[in-house]
């Protein structure tokens, strides 16, 4: 088993950024490639980030490339979304995500999931 905790989440002007972090135990971390999911109100979930076990890897959505980055401590057993140029699109609930296999994030296909934390961006 393996437990996700996020935190980081707030309420930011457009423009402005936030950086979340999601802190995993249980199971080894380096095993599990990670990812980063939102769901806005009223709407489907939807993948924003992943990155490989070694963090060597990394994927995103089109719409946060270029805004939103994605790196993991292994040591830590910690992952972060550095989340810039915010938007009000953005504002949803996000959770982090671990799979073994980092393909399988980009599908919304994960073994483990976090509660989420809510990010909500004014305009």
């Amino acid at each position: 088993q393996v437990q996700l905790v996020e935190s980081g989440g707030g309420l930011v002007q457009a423009g402005g950024s936030l950086r979340l972090s999601c802190i995993a135990s249980g199971r080894s971390f380096n095993n599990f490639a990670m990812g980063w999911f939102r769901q806005a109100p009223g709407k489907e979930r939807e993948f924003v980030a992943a990155i490989e076990r070694s963090g060597g890897r990394t994927s995103y959505v089109d719409s946060v490339k270029g805004r939103f980055t994605i790196s993991r401590d292994n040591d830590k057993n910690t992952m972060y979304l550095q989340m810039n140029s915010l938007k009000a699109d953005d504002t949803a609930v996000y959770c982090c995500a671990a799979d073994l296999k980092f393909s399988d994030l980009g599908i919304q296909k994960a073994d483990y999931w976090g509660q989420g934390t809510q990010v909500t961006v004014s305009s």
